[in-house]
């Protein structure tokens, strides 16, 4: 049987789909939701900060998310990181609301 302690560090994920292709995303830790709602602090709806708090969400969390720049994230629909980045948040226990579609 593992030790709460040996459970550090673990990550659990899960396949969602994104664009119509199966990706893996992890659960968030508490150290990452904790640094995206000291980014998210004053954010305005529609801020250009609101797109690096998405991308720092999605980063943290898509297998490969890791390796996109600014510029590739600039070439998703919208919508598409916007769902991505809901089924992540609900995942990771943050949220109850469904993801709108």
């Amino acid at each position: 049987m593992a030790t709460l302690k040996s459970l550090v560090g673990t990550k659990m994920q899960k396949t969602v789909k994104f664009m119509n292709t199966d990706v893996k995303i992890s659960k968030l830790t508490v150290e990452e939701v904790q640094e995206i709602q000291e980014l998210s602090k004053g954010l305005k709806e529609d801020s250009e900060e609101g797109l690096g708090v998405l991308y720092k969400i999605i980063r943290s969390t898509v297998e490969g998310g890791d390796e996109l720049t600014e510029e590739d994230f600039a070439k998703f629909p919208m919508d598409e990181l916007s769902k991505l980045s809901g089924e992540i948040m609900k995942f990771s226990g943050i949220g109850s609301e469904p993801v709108k579609t």
